[in-house]
């Protein structure tokens, strides 16, 4: 199965809702031009960044739908599936087709802490339903469960199970994925912003990178040098990127996010419920770090 599109800066496009926690499309589809204008390479709709799991199933697919229509085919749409049960992922996996995602990114199950082998069986399960490509989303400290680097060689060798995202930021981990790997055209993520170029160095094809809501620029321009050979200049951009990042711990996981994004301009709403934004004196801190990093607000 080709997967050779799956590559480069993909950004968990951001969630902008009303009140009534309905998709803003107008919003949206601005946020979608700005992460385009800014050079990514794909864009990741109901990624865990773009708040799914407070959103019903209706708004969900409005959300992609709004995605894949506003991209018009310049980049890939990933869809994100989250759900608990093999039964429903599947559900989700054929609904992506109809809403022609190019691909699929498939959570673990959460709450659950199923073993490798009731992994294995449920990624299979949802492979095998859908012709879509399909990459696995390792998030431990999420999940409660992760994907081991056995398990991962394992599902590697399912067709249309092409690659994954690891949000472990555990770098021996990532290695090991992409060793195991490296001779099966299977495409490892980095799924840490501040571990992008680390991954590119070990033998890693890009990132799903939140900050790319934010400074899709500077994200683009780590993966841009490092595929030009400019290692010290990959590595100066990671650097500036940093302090964006580790500001994540300012707010509940992941209104850091949005809020970056309202201090920009953006009519993003507030975030889903039971998550509020940040303390006015950390709202101050996130604006501090968005003008000492030259972040670009909404002209």
């Amino acid at each position: 199965m080709d997967s050779n599109f799956a590559k480069g800066v993909i950004t968990p496009i951001v969630t902008p809702v009303d009140a009534e926690e309905k998709v803003i499309e107008r919003s949206l589809r601005q946020i979608i031009e700005h992460v385009l204008i800014g050079g990514v390479h794909g864009i990741l709709s109901m990624g865990s960044n773009g708040e799914f799991f407070g959103l019903d199933r209706e708004e969900q697919q409005r959300a992609v739908a709004i995605t894949v229509d506003q991209v018009q085919g310049r980049v890939p749409v990933y869809m994100g599936i989250g759900a608990i049960s093999t039964r429903e992922c599947i559900t989700l996996a054929k609904k992506a087709e109809t809403l022609k995602a190019k691909a699929i990114t498939i959570l673990p199950p959460m709450f659950l802490t199923p073993s490798d082998d009731e992994l294995y069986q449920h990624f299979k399960a949802v492979a095998d339903a859908t012709s879509l490509p399909v990459l696995l989303y390792n998030n431990p400290d999420r999940m409660r469960v992760g994907i081991s680097a056995g398990l991962l060689e394992r599902l590697s060798a399912i067709p249309n199970i092409v690659g994954a995202k690891d949000s472990s930021g555990d770098m021996t981990l990532t290695a090991e994925f992409i060793r195991r790997t490296r001779d099966k055209n299977f495409k490892i993520m980095a799924g840490r912003d501040i571990m992008i170029l680390g991954t590119l160095a070990y033998g890693g094809v890009g990132c799903v990178a939140s900050t790319a809501n934010i400074v899709p620029r500077l994200v683009v321009e780590i993966y841009d040098r490092f595929m030009a050979g400019d290692l010290a200049g990959s590595l100066e951009a990671q650097y500036k990127l940093a302090p964006l990042r580790m500001a994540y711990s300012l707010g509940s996981f992941p209104v850091v996010t949005k809020d970056y994004m309202a201090l920009l301009g953006f009519d993003v709403g507030a975030p889903i419920r039971p998550n509020t934004s940040c303390s006015p004196d950390n709202m101050a801190r996130l604006k501090t770090i968005l003008e000492d990093i030259g972040a670009e607000k909404l002209a």
